[in-house]
């Protein structure tokens, strides 16, 4: 997923013309029953691919900032939460597939099931804004690395559309302009296979460098931070496990419906043991010291910049695909679902230019995290829930639904208010 790809929501929206996770069996017109359904390794395998993002990198920084042990309760909460929403879609699609013998293969077809057109409306809404603020986060990523590697002399200008980070992201306007031009980006997608095994590898030396540099000089770290920052590290958990938009396609290719709920929860409870790995031994290696992307941390040596030049190119032929489904909803409901290269390239534009104006990376994980993904993962989730059971739960049901409704629409606004006053804090600094 190139740090992203396996975010790829896209097709949980309605019809995406990506294969939404490489591992996922392609059925002939001839296959029926369990033949070619996804084993219980495979689809293990799919959700680490649908799950792990971006967001790893700002977690050491987030930890920094909520300290390592309440930061790490913080990512174990958000994966059992994320988890318990996924599940709460699937039963959903299991119930509405049985009374109303519908074909609900995406959110967005669950959503209209639902509550209809405005159901899917506002499944298509929130996947566009994450979709595309994946796409803002992979550019503020590339353009800070490469800033960091290969120092650029600012112009007298003190603009945004001018420092040294924006100079990057004019450069890669041409090319992503020409990328995100193409029909059917179909040959991109099994990068994500290829992009996963490199943030592998990229993590193993990360976490290799952190042992190193603790050992050589341990600094002070603090288990518990301010209070004010729990709201802060939400977002970037919420973000770090975002893929809610793939359960329902990998639930309908598991061969194993009954255990597909243990192969979910398995394979969130692995990535949040990695995670949690990952966030602490990154701030205990650096301290105060952490860095926004933790990669910016790693020494000047060959093996540290092969590292940042790999996840950036990753980064780089993910963003057309990521954007995708953005063209797929855009086209459709401002252009007859027609093709249309000057919306697409209006799009890309409006993704580099927000971009320019972020300056820090995990800052703006937080902002996603809290706004859109938090919407995402669980109001919509507990919504569709509510509507589709609430007839028939009793109340410690419907009380836990609403709870999640009511929480997450409060946690999505002082969390987006908090992240805000953090980026125009790091804007003005």
């Amino acid at each position: 997923m190139g740090f992203g790809m396996g975010n790829n929501n896209g097709a949980s929206s309605s019809s995406s013309r990506l294969d939404p996770a490489p591992l996922l069996p392609h059925h002939g017109s001839g296959i029926t029953g369990d033949v070619g359904l996804s084993s219980q390794p495979k689809t293990f395998a799919n959700v680490f691919i649908a799950v792990v993002g971006a967001g790893v990198l700002g977690l050491p920084y987030t930890f920094s900032h909520t300290g390592w042990a309440s930061g790490s309760l913080l990512l174990a909460s958000v994966a059992a939460l994320t988890f318990y929403c996924m599940m709460l879609l699937v039963a959903c699609r299991r119930r509405l597939a049985d009374e109303q013998h519908a074909k609900i293969a995406s959110f967005g077809d669950l959503g209209d099931a639902v509550f209809g057109a405005h159901g899917r409306f506002a499944v298509d809404v929130m996947l566009v804004l994450s979709q595309a603020s994946f796409c803002v986060g992979y550019l503020i990523f590339i353009s800070n690395t490469m800033a960091h590697l290969y120092p650029i002399a600012a112009g007298p200008s003190s603009s945004a559309l001018l420092s040294p980070k924006a100079l990057v992201i004019w450069a890669m306007l041409p090319f992503q302009l020409g990328l995100n031009s193409i029909k059917t980006l179909t040959l991109l997608a099994p990068l994500s296979i290829f992009a996963d095994v490199v943030d592998l590898g990229a993590m193993g030396v990360v976490m290799g460098q952190d042992v190193a540099a603790w050992l050589a000089e341990p600094p002070p770290v603090a288990a518990f931070g301010r209070p004010g920052a729990l709201l802060y590290g939400l977002g970037v958990c919420v973000y770090a496990f975002e893929g809610i938009g793939m359960v329902l396609p990998l639930e309908a290719e598991a061969a194993s419906k009954k255990k597909f709920g243990v192969t979910l929860g398995l394979s969130m409870a692995f990535i949040g043991v990695m995670y949690g790995l990952f966030g602490v031994m990154g701030y205990v290696a650096f301290g105060d010291a952490t860095r926004d992307i933790i990669t910016t941390n790693l020494g000047t040596g060959w093996l540290s910049a092969a590292v940042q030049l790999g996840l950036c190119v990753n980064l780089f032929f993910t963003m057309p695909v990521m954007m995708n489904p953005v063209y797929e909803v855009a086209e459709r409901l401002l252009h007859g679902k027609r093709y249309c290269w000057w919306l697409r390239w209006l799009l890309v534009l409006a993704v580099g230019l927000s971009a320019m104006y972020v300056p820090n990376f995990t800052d703006f994980l937080a902002l996603v995290g809290s706004s859109v993904c938090v919407l995402l993962g669980f109001v919509l989730p507990a919504s569709f829930h509510l509507k589709v059971f609430g007839a028939e739960m009793e109340w410690p049901g419907v009380l836990s639904d609403a709870l999640l409704i009511v929480i997450g629409l409060a946690l999505a606004v002082f969390g987006t208010y908090t992240s805000l006053l953090q980026i125009f804090h790091s804007s003005s600094a």
